[in-house]
C-alpha cells in the first residue's frame, strides 16, 4: 500500500506541476482596449475626431471615457472648459482617486486660474500616489509654473 500511495502522489505532483507550468508559461488574454481610437486621435492632436468617436462610444458610466472627454474637450481648437470640468468630475464621481481626472482637471483648474482648486487636485493626487507617481510630478510642476508666471497658465498643459 506503501508504494502504491508514493506512486500516486508522485503522479499527482508531476500532473500539477507540468498543469501549473503549462499556465504560467501562457500569457493572460487582454482585453481590448475600447479606447485605443480615441487614444489614436488624441496622440495625433485630432481632439475633434477624439470627441466623435468618444460620441460613438457613448460610455458614460467608465471614468476612462469621461477623463478622455474632458481632455479633448479641453485641448480643442475651441476649448470647452465648462465642458471639460464636467466630464472630469463625473470620472472622479466614478472612480475618486482616477490619477488622469485628477492632474487634467487641476491643469484645466490652472488654464481657468482657480489655483486653489488646482492644489486641491494636487493633494488628492498625493494620496492617490502612495510612492508618487507621473501624474502627481505633472501637475505639481505645473503649479510651480504658474506661480513663477505671475498666475499665468502655460501653453504646455
Amino acid at each position: 500500500m506503501n508504494n502504491i500511495t508514493r506512486i500516486l502522489t508522485t503522479g499527482a505532483l508531476l500532473f500539477a506541476t507540468n498543469a501549473f507550468a503549462a499556465g504560467a508559461s501562457s500569457e493572460p488574454e487582454r482585453a481590448p482596449d475600447k479606447l485605443e481610437a480615441v487614444r489614436a486621435q488624441i496622440a495625433a492632436k485630432n481632439f475633434p475626431g477624439a470627441i466623435d468617436e468618444l460620441k460613438r462610444l457613448n460610455d458614460t458610466g467608465d471614468a476612462d471615457w469621461n477623463n478622455l472627454m474632458g481632455y479633448s474637450l479641453r485641448k480643442s481648437p475651441n476649448p470647452d472648459f465648462a465642458g471639460a470640468e464636467k466630464f472630469y468630475n463625473e470620472a472622479l464621481r466614478i472612480d475618486p482617486r482616477h490619477r488622469g481626472a485628477l492632474e487634467y482637471s487641476g491643469e484645466l483648474y490652472l488654464q481657468t486660474g482657480d489655483l486653489a482648486k488646482a492644489e486641491q487636485r494636487l493633494a488628492a493626487l498625493d494620496k492617490a500616489c502612495r510612492f508618487g507617481c507621473s501624474e502627481y510630478s505633472d501637475l505639481k510642476k505645473a503649479i510651480a509654473q504658474y506661480k513663477a508666471n505671475g498666475g499665468k497658465a502655460s501653453s504646455s498643459y
